[in-house]
């Protein structure tokens, strides 16, 4: 193969795939010094010149002439003074002779290795390449296109092509993709492994949320107005926490918008994601107040050993106050970083519709039930509304007994 042929193929691939020219040159010389200590043992007496513009290429070989009985006539970078004659008749001993190596000269299953060494090393360079751009773009908000959709994942690909990956776990549950489809999403993680870069995306974590609003919030993205925290349950519910530098601005106003002209937006790229926003302030009972709205509390018991706060509500703003599935109240105490009690408060209107608990202590262990007032529920139809999962996590008892204690309380509603 011709080296200016061998040298601007691979110098137009490896412009394709956006590596520079001194990189180039650098793999190309690599290469061939690779060629020239496999062939001669050793490149320390070689130069190798390459152009990957036009395509030339020189090596040269230079060794010093010796006499034809010396030792050294071995020596890889040594010439004896008869074959030195061979190439030019006036050459003396201590002299340098400079032959140029043509690449005929390595045979042609070499010069073929070399060609595959050459894509293997533009391959190797393009996965480099993506591991240095995305691992600072950690956090970054970007739109891709869906390429394939696979059982566990979805690839996609950026503006130049790159596969990257949105697991199933990092998909909004309400999410439906196709082929070709746009997608906003945020860099969650890049991972390298065993030098095969891996971009995971993610539409589910706080950050997707926070960089939406930094998108369509001009005083977020100015730093007028600062996110302090946010928490979800993605494609469900999500509370942002939110405080302006500038008390002419209202926080929550202007993240919402003008009747709701710019939260709107944001709730459509989440699939209809029902979002709080929380004007966020550093006194812990107001801010519990403002997380667990709509609710309306009574009076709360903050207790800040064990991380944990009684919140006492009328009858009717329990049911507000944990939220379908208990997500509100779940949420709520993330916001805060504190485990949220729920209690009705003893001078509020009882619900005639409700049951007390101590009603099912021929059906259920009190013990059990003990487990529910630990939590803050006192009623059926609190237990109820909270729902299984959170159930499950908030107390120590087992999927199997929770299951059957809801079927008993859910039974009495009938």
């Amino acid at each position: 193969m011709d080296s200016a042929v061998l040298i601007e193929s691979f110098a137009d691939f490896a412009r394709s795939k956006n590596i520079d020219r001194p990189t180039i040159i650098k793999v190309l010389e690599e290469v061939f010094r690779t060629m020239i200590r496999k062939t001669y043992g050793t490149d320390t007496n070689f130069d190798v010149i390459i152009n990957p513009e036009s395509g030339d290429l020189e090596m040269w070989r230079t060794r010093e002439i010796v006499d034809d009985n010396s030792e050294d006539i071995w020596e890889p970078d040594k010439i004896p003074l008869a074959e030195a004659r061979k190439i030019e008749t006036d050459f003396e001993i201590g002299e340098e002779v400079a032959e140029e190596v043509k690449l005929a000269q390595f045979g042609r299953r070499m010069v073929q290795t070399a060609r595959q060494t050459l894509i293997q090393k533009v391959k190797d360079l393009e996965k480099e390449l993506l591991y240095i751009k995305y691992k600072d773009m950690v956090g970054d908000l970007i739109n891709v296109e869906v390429y394939q959709l696979l059982k566990n994942e979805t690839i996609c690909l950026d503006s130049d092509g790159n596969e990257l990956v949105l697991p199933r776990n990092e998909q909004i549950s309400k999410d439906r993709y196709r082929k070709g489809d746009s997608v906003k999403v945020v860099i969650h993680k890049v991972e390298n492994n065993n030098g095969s870069p891996r971009i995971i995306l993610s539409r589910t974590s706080a950050t997707f949320l926070e960089r939406l609003f930094e998108n369509e919030i001009p005083e977020i993205y100015d730093g007028i107005i600062s996110i302090r925290r946010i928490v979800r349950e993605p494609g469900e519910r999500a509370k942002v926490a939110v405080e302006s530098f500038d008390d002419r601005i209202d926080p929550v106003g202007a993240c919402v918008g003008m009747k709701g002209s710019r939260i709107h937006s944001i709730v459509r790229e989440l699939n209809n994601e029902n979002i709080d926003v929380i004007n966020y302030t550093e006194n812990l009972e107001l801010l519990i107040q403002r997380a667990l709205s709509p609710a309306k509390i009574t009076s709360m018991n903050i207790d800040h050993d064990a991380k944990r706060v009684a919140v006492y509500l009328k009858p009717d703003q329990v049911s507000l106050a944990i939220g379908k599935g208990g997500q509100n109240i779940k949420l709520a105490g993330r916001l805060v970083n504190l485990e949220l009690d729920v209690f009705r408060d003893i001078e509020g209107q009882e619900d005639e519709e409700d049951v007390d608990l101590n009603e099912f202590t021929d059906e259920i262990d009190k013990w059990m039930l003990d487990e529910f007032r630990r939590i803050g529920l006192d009623t059926a139809k609190q237990v109820i509304l909270v729902g299984k999962e959170e159930l499950i996590r908030r107390t120590d008892l087992e999927e199997e007994t929770v299951d059957e204690i809801l079927d008993i309380l859910r039974r009495e509603f009938d």
